[in-house]
């Protein structure tokens, strides 16, 4: 017999029973007290279970706000035990990093259809939150689809209790779009302003301000939401081919689908597909590695000094300060070995030299050691070293756009601390350079403060330095398209200030990360 809807308006059905009570959600109703929100799906029919991709993007969520876990190592773990596909794991690493990405900006949003602070969330509803938002403001998710599936996450993977909270929330969020919702929440920031530009682009606005003042000192100042944008932009996969190992494995990877680098000779990139199954990857012979670090590494192997001009190394021995977890050392390794010269690879902490020691492993083990020591006591080998590369510690935001957790984690206040060491490591460095030697000063960060302040504070500390042309290095590393893109996208214009000698990449602009490079001379006499 077929059941007729109450003449009363209330949700009981002709039984007398009340199909769906809800869940008291965020917003007031008419008499000031909260409204209840209702499910579009009688109990029967909502999901009772966790679409496993975005299970798999919620665990790593958690890890990442739990544990302090980095998503590009957590992820790839979870993917293989989810077993997903190619199709479900593509949408499960879109989500994941999506809402990484841009975690503050959804965290602003939330906060306008929550009636607490968000501080007063369990956590991990607050992760799924932040999934379900990605989905219904930056995927092409349906709504339905969107609210339905995150609270089937939040009862498979939290509980049934704030499932009803997490709908209600989510249907908020839902009434507006992404541009709607940025332009209420910034309604009094100036249009362009660093505030404004945080928002729009998920950036902490500190970020914001120091991209802004390195753009405008390499004359690139109206270029500013090109590169928020490459920030936000999915990464691409560089590949290495490590030079006089083995065979050469870069052949089999373009037959794969990996695209030859116009930057620099051995390098790829590889868009799709899993980069463990291409040939050479499980022995160490290819590798991934940023094409601005493979640059970087072949232009301090290549450096000539104003004394000589002879690029031949053999018999030099090179330092690696901070080698770990060992990519630009096994590159620093495969060139030593093949023309002579011989690398000491330094790294503070046993685990990640165990982890520089296998980096090096498919390189002849006569051209390499590892040292397990802290680098501003390398005075101590009593050695001194031709090359040096001092890759130092920083706040990585120029590697934002692989590490999307990175921003929202990095604090102004940890500038004081990564500024001392890096101080500290460039006087050990300096301290154990040969005459006649050069020493590469690099950081995977755009900020002034450690970048062009550490290099000029640097030669005011010991004027016997002369800084040399980083650009000049660069481009003899260089393939002749990567060559004229270095001086396209250079400092304009600044005659022989030390900022025209510094070398800055971006991801906008070289499709790198965004790496800092100067080269410091030590004159024979």
């Amino acid at each position: 017999m077929s059941q007729t809807p109450p003449s009363d308006g209330s949700r009981r059905n002709a039984k007398g029973r009340e199909r769906n009570r809800g869940q008291r959600g965020p917003g007031r109703g008419p008499d000031g007290g909260q409204r209840r929100q209702y499910s579009q799906k009688a109990p029967s029919q909502r999901s009772r279970r966790a679409d496993p991709a975005r299970t798999v993007a919620f665990r790593v969520l958690r890890a990442v706000s739990r544990d302090d876990a980095y998503a590009n190592l957590v992820l790839p773990a979870e993917l293989r035990r989810a077993s997903l596909d190619r199709r479900d794991a593509g949408f499960a690493t879109e989500l994941t990093y999506g809402a990484l990405r841009a975690q503050g900006t959804y965290d602003s949003i939330l906060s306008h259809c929550v009636d607490r602070g968000l501080d007063q969330l369990d956590a991990p509803i607050l992760d799924a939150l932040r999934l379900g938002v990605h989905q219904l403001l930056a995927m092409r998710v349906t709504t339905h689809a969107a609210v339905n599936e995150t609270v089937g996450l939040v009862r498979a993977e939290i509980g049934a209790g704030p499932s009803g909270f997490v709908n209600a929330v989510l249907r908020r969020v839902s009434e507006k779009s992404m541009d709607q919702w940025v332009e209420e929440i910034s309604d009094s920031e100036e249009t362009g302003s660093d505030a404004a530009l945080a928002l729009r682009h998920a950036h902490p606005a500190w970020v914001v301000r120091a991209l802004r003042q390195s753009l405008k000192l390499y004359g690139r100042s109206e270029d500013l939401e090109e590169l928020l944008a490459a920030d936000n932009a999915s990464p691409e996969i560089h590949l290495v081919d490590l030079p006089g190992v083995g065979q050469a494995r870069l052949p089999s990877a373009l037959e794969a689908g990996a695209v030859a680098s116009e930057l620099v000779e051995g390098a790829a990139v590889f868009r799709g597909g899993d980069v463990g199954r291409l040939p050479g990857v499980p022995e160490g012979e290819l590798r991934v590695q940023d094409i601005g670090s493979q640059w970087i590494a072949r232009a301090l192997a290549g450096a000539w000094t104003p004394e000589t001009t002879d690029p031949d190394v053999a018999g030099e021995h090179w330092l690696d300060l901070c080698a770990g977890p060992g990519g630009k050392a096994a590159l620093l390794a495969a060139l030593a070995a093949e023309h002579g010269a011989t690398l000491l690879a330094n790294e503070p902490t046993a685990h990640r030299a165990e982890l520089v020691s296998k980096a090096l492993a498919p390189v002849a083990a006569e051209s390499w050691t590892v040292r397990t020591g802290d680098g501003r006591s390398i005075s101590e080998t009593g050695e001194s070293f031709d090359r040096i590369l001092i890759d130092a510690p920083c706040t990585g935001l120029g590697a934002l756009r692989r590490r999307p957790e990175a921003r929202w984690r990095r604090k102004p206040a940890d500038l004081a601390e990564l500024t001392v060491l890096q101080e500290e490591l460039l006087d050990a460095g300096v301290g154990v350079l040969s005459p006649g030697g050069v020493l590469a000063y690099v950081t995977c960060s755009p900020h002034l403060a450690e970048t062009l302040v550490q290099v000029e504070d640097t030669l005011r500390r010991h004027p016997e330095l002369q800084l040399l042309d980083a650009h000049e290095a660069m481009a003899s590393a260089a393939l002749p398209s990567g060559a004229e893109t270095m001086f396209a996208a250079s400092a304009d214009g600044q005659d022989d200030s030390i900022s025209a000698k510094l070398v800055q990449l971006w991801p906008d602009a070289h499709g790198t990360d965004a790496m800092f490079f100067a080269l410091l001379h030590k004159p024979a006499s």
